[in-house]
């Protein structure tokens, strides 16, 4: 019975191809789950990267790969015609490049998820590059790995990408818009107008850089609603980078009315900057008697918050705001309301209309 013969072989010899194919697949899938289990253990007691690295990679190996190399060994022991034969050949390389991908696919992960958090904590520019060149990574891998295959397979790759050459001009044209905001993206993480964790506005939006993706850039408004932006209209926009103010520069008025005497105008800049000058975390500019308004004497004060934070900066305004209005109140010192101004029309109509200038609603008191 052992002796007969089935398609070119003994069913002895069918026997044991499929025994080796069957043992080499349970082996190999046996050996590296028990590497796994045995090496993440490890792993847990050590600091060094490597072990954990080996881990991640053994832990993309497809059973099919098994698969694949039990057949391809078991269908030694057996003879073949050489197309059955050159089919498995292929299928084995094919199932390799395809693993070889998925294993430095797994290495480029792993590392580039270890550069992400280490940078976070200290440059978030460098991590949105560490992405964008992550992504460009697993673009050439993948790419190569399709190349390979398809040489493989004789597939004539010279005049395949010859052939993409020309037929990439149409799909260019086609996909432009796509295009754009892939190639802006590259430019966002190259050139770093903003990075993850950047308060950024964009016309008349603004909000905190969440993600930066190959075709859009997504932002946390302040309301709580996430905004999303193409990558390519975003450049174009005029971006303000708030992450990266130093401190703020604050210009703001005071007004008086036109009945204030001549020394306690001299005094108001001295005053004005005594005051700023008491506040935590500011750098004095200037004071100074700027206008004549139609209603008010104005008077102009700029100051600089050491520290970018509105908050602050709010903080300090209201002290001033309030010392101002002390002082101004001690000293006897009158603001300026705003005022209208009344057209009265001469009910006999033979002289021109009178102008009359009257306290706006501030001034009803």
């Amino acid at each position: 019975m052992s002796d007969t013969i089935y398609l070119g072989n003994t069913i002895e010899a069918w026997a044991t191809g499929i025994g080796i194919a069957v043992a080499v697949t349970l082996f190999l899938k046996v050996l590296v789950a028990f590497v796994i289990r045995r090496l993440g253990k490890f792993a847990e007691r050590t600091k060094t990267p490597f072990d954990d690295l080996v881990v991640e990679v053994l832990k993309r190996t497809k059973f099919f790969f098994f698969v694949v190399v039990g057949i391809y060994l078991g269908s030694q022991a057996i003879v073949l015609p050489p197309k059955a034969l050159r089919l498995l050949e292929v299928i084995l390389i094919l199932g390799t490049l395809f693993q070889a991908g998925l294993w430095v696919n797994a290495i480029v992960a792993f590392l580039l998820n270890r550069a992400i958090k280490r940078e976070m904590e200290r440059d978030g520019a460098s991590a949105t590059t560490l992405t964008s060149l992550g992504m460009v990574v697993r673009i050439v891998l993948w790419s190569v790995i399709l190349l390979l295959a398809l040489d493989n397979l004789g597939v004539n790759i010279t005049g395949l990408v010859a052939g993409l050459g020309i037929g990439g001009v149409a799909v260019a044209l086609a996909l432009q818009n796509i295009l754009g905001d892939l190639f802006a993206s590259l430019s966002i993480a190259l050139d770093k107008p903003f990075v993850i964790g950047d308060f950024i506005t964009v016309d008349q939006l603004a909000g905190t850089v969440e993600h930066v993706g190959l075709k859009t850039t997504r932002i946390r408004s302040l309301s709580g609603e996430q905004l999303v932006f193409s990558n390519g209209d975003l450049l174009k926009s005029r971006v303000r980078n708030y992450k990266r103010m130093y401190e703020r520069r604050v210009v703001f008025t005071v007004a008086v009315t036109y009945g204030t005497p001549y020394e306690k105008l001299a005094a108001i800049p001295s005053m004005l900057k005594t005051i700023v000058q008491a506040q935590p975390e500011v750098r004095f500019d200037r004071a100074h008697f700027k206008e004549y308004a139609d209603s008010s004497l104005n008077f102009e004060i700029v100051y600089f918050v050491l520290d970018p934070d509105y908050n602050k900066y709010m903080d300090i305004q209201q002290s001033i705001n309030l010392q101002i209005y002390r002082q101004f109140q001690e000293q006897a010192i009158k603001f300026a309301f705003p005022t209208r101004t009344l057209f009265i029309q001469n009910s006999s109509g033979g002289t021109p209309p009178a102008t009359a200038r009257v306290p706006g609603d501030a001034a009803g008191n």
